[in-house]
């Protein structure tokens, strides 16, 4: 064997042992967890609820964050893409605002409210909104699950809301409680606010249920004490659930009985006689 194969061989043999080696230290390495970097380093215009579902007749509230992380104070104003008849608003630190002044490396919690337009159908609308710098523009989309609305009336079968009472008599009110919105009410119930003294009931005092376009029939007893003075009394009714609620204010005109009648008069008719007999008695003297 000559002395150059040998040098040869003795080489790769130290170049496999230094690789070995090298694979020994190195590989660990490669089992390490990698950090993902942030390459959005720009500001930012975020929410934490993009798709909000409720009743055409409630607000729909979001909660975004506006962050600018540029170098510079940029002046960002919000603007909304809404259907017609719709209306947005937009809050920060309690304050209602079209515009803010943002500082280099500041966040900012901003409330965005929107307000459907009265009788929208029930739908998914897209509101797209916008935090505009004369440097860049932030999109932001959010939609709008309109899912119907909620709409209760309380009212008599004739619409007359007025009626006339004996003091110390008890009266039977018919009243009917309406849904007309397009969704069902669950656990509606029945209150009074009445003079003091006055007493009133409910039957039935709570429903379990109203589909939408139905109706149903609710009878008030209001009593009234003995010795009201004779005038006109107002009763407020109430049907409210979770939802909504609603109020009829119904007048009640108290007159005195026949008896309290007649006893007034006999009341003023002795006292006129008492004045008669003390003028001819001690007008003589």
């Amino acid at each position: 064997m000559s002395i150059g194969n040998f040098n040869a061989k003795s080489l790769l043999r130290g170049m496999g042992c230094l690789f070995s080696l090298l694979m020994v230290f190195v590989s660990p390495l490669w089992s390490l967890p990698v950090q993902a970097q942030d390459l959005n380093t720009g500001p930012s215009f975020t929410a934490r609820l993009i798709n909000i579902e409720a009743p055409v007749n409630e607000t729909f509230r979001y909660q975004s964050t506006l962050q600018n992380s540029a170098g510079e104070t940029r002046i960002y104003e919000l603007k909304a893409e809404i259907p017609e008849g719709w209306r947005v608003a937009f809050k920060a630190r309690g304050s209602q605002i079209t515009s803010i002044n943002m500082e280099p490396g500041k966040t900012e919690s901003i409330s965005i409210e929107v307000n459907p337009a009265y009788g929208a159908e029930p739908s998914k609308y897209n509101i797209p909104v916008y935090a505009v710098s004369d440097r860049d523009t932030l999109a932001l989309k959010l939609e709008a699950v309109v899912k119907g609305a909620y709409d209760l009336e309380l009212t008599t079968p004739s619409g007359r809301l007025s009626g006339e009472i004996t003091e110390g008599e008890k009266t039977e009110i018919h009243l009917k409680v309406i849904n007309n919105g397009s969704l069902a009410l669950r656990d509606v119930s029945l209150s009074s606010q009445a003079p003091p003294n006055w007493d009133a009931t409910f039957s039935p005092s709570e429903i379990a249920q109203l589909d939408p376009g139905k109706t149903a029939d609710v009878i008030a007893t209001l009593t009234v004490p003995d010795k009201t003075l004779a005038g006109d009394y107002v009763s407020r009714f109430t049907a409210k659930n979770a939802e909504t609620k609603s109020t009829a204010s119904y007048r009640m005109t108290v007159k005195t009985s026949v008896l309290s009648g007649w006893i007034g008069i006999l009341v003023i008719l002795v006292a006129i006689g008492f004045v008669f007999y003390l003028i001819r008695k001690f007008g003589r003297r």
